[in-house]
């Protein structure tokens, strides 16, 4: 499951973004990958290890409902999709 969402651009500055995947690992587990950054610029990934799927589903819907509430918008999802 991904999901990408963007701020609309202010000014010139390039838009900010943030992309949210969510898929199993190789060892059963599943991993959170939240990559953040400015399109065009430089960017950071931060990676979170789930034991149970639930926690992950869970952890994901948190991280993307938060983005939206700070206004981002969703512009692409792949997988399930968002509410």
């Amino acid at each position: 499951m991904r999901v990408y969402l963007q701020q609309p651009p202010s000014g010139n500055e390039s838009p900010r973004y943030v992309q949210l995947s969510l898929m199993p690992d190789l060892l059963g587990g599943w991993e959170l990958l939240r990559e953040t950054g400015q399109t065009g610029g430089r960017s950071q990934l931060r990676r979170e290890l789930f034991l149970q799927q639930d926690e992950a589903r869970h952890a994901f819907e948190k991280a993307r409902d938060t983005q939206i509430k700070r206004g981002f918008q969703v512009v692409f999802t792949s997988g399930e999709p968002h509410p």
